[in-house]
């Protein structure tokens, strides 16, 4: 009876895994599938073509929208990373400073904000400098301060949350043979966390990419990103071309997510083992 438990429970579990796993990335296998349908017709396969991806090489408005939101995600990915991490160690290594609640309310206070009261509170406030300075007009720049306040956000969790699990110890052990704040934070903080560092990267590089309502409050005349092209043709009906998007974009991500966990998983064996010959010396 006993045996029998034992199997029905291992088998239910896997099974809601199963339907799990299938509830998330089927849909996905089956837009990749249909990017390479000769049909224009969603869901109705006529046979094995590539003719939306060379259609997709002509598309000069997705081309163009891909491009600017690439150019916003790679300076969102490192700013959010910089500002994040210092909110994240401020936050982690002095716990008592004049208005630290009221700082810490406002790094996490866009995680739990919806983005239309952002994106609106942002528009209002750069429209207001706009026209008192003239500066800056609604475009990159706007919607890279705006995924930069999100994604600063997200960082400054994933970096404080490696910061608690860090020894304190090695920091202070390296302020005992004489290295100064700033040396401590360089040269031993920073390479302790750099898994941390990259995770953060990658999210609000990933955030940035595929966001909308931001973008959409933000984004000026000739400045639409990628998502924005994409959910103003899915508007209309959906086009073949934006399965072909999708795709590259699931292969991209996904080779960057694989290439990323490897070589954090190296750094991570390295480190590993440099600490285990310096305890046996």
């Amino acid at each position: 009876m006993k045996g029998y438990t034992n199997f029905v429970q291992r088998w239910f579990g896997r099974g809601w895994l199963s339907m799990g796993y299938l509830f998330l990335y089927l849909p996905i296998v089956v837009l990749v599938v249909f990017s390479f349908n000769s049909s224009r017709q969603d869901m109705v396969w006529s046979g094995f073509s590539t003719q939306w991806y060379e259609a997709l090489m002509n598309d000069s408005e997705i081309i163009s929208g891909f491009g600017l939101s690439l150019r916003i995600a790679l300076l969102t990915a490192c700013s959010s990373v910089i500002l994040g991490t210092f909110a994240a160690f401020v936050l982690n290594r002095y716990q008592r400073f004049p208005g630290r609640t009221l700082f810490s309310g406002m790094v996490s206070a866009p995680l739990v904000m919806p983005e239309v009261i952002i994106g609106l509170s942002l528009l209002l406030m750069l429209v207001s400098v706009q026209k008192a300075f003239g500066f800056p007009e609604r475009g990159l720049m706007t919607i890279w301060l705006g995924h930069t306040l999100l994604g600063m956000a997200y960082a400054a969790v994933v970096v404080q949350s490696r910061l608690q699990e860090m020894n304190k110890s090695l920091e202070e052990a390296a302020m005992d043979l004489g290295c100064r704040p700033f040396q401590v934070f360089f040269l031993v903080t920073l390479p302790n966390i750099t898994q941390a560092l990259g995770s953060a990267w990658l999210l609000t590089f990933t955030l940035s990419l595929d966001d909308v309502v931001l973008s959409a409050f933000l984004s000026g005349p000739g400045s639409s990103t990628m998502p924005i092209v994409i959910f103003s043709r899915a508007r209309l009906g959906l086009d073949p071309r934006v399965n072909a998007v999708a795709a590259l974009t699931i292969l991209v991500v996904s080779i960057g997510v694989i290439g990323s966990s490897l070589y954090m998983a190296r750094n991570e064996r390295l480190r590993q083992k440099q600490v285990a010959a310096a305890a046996k010396g």
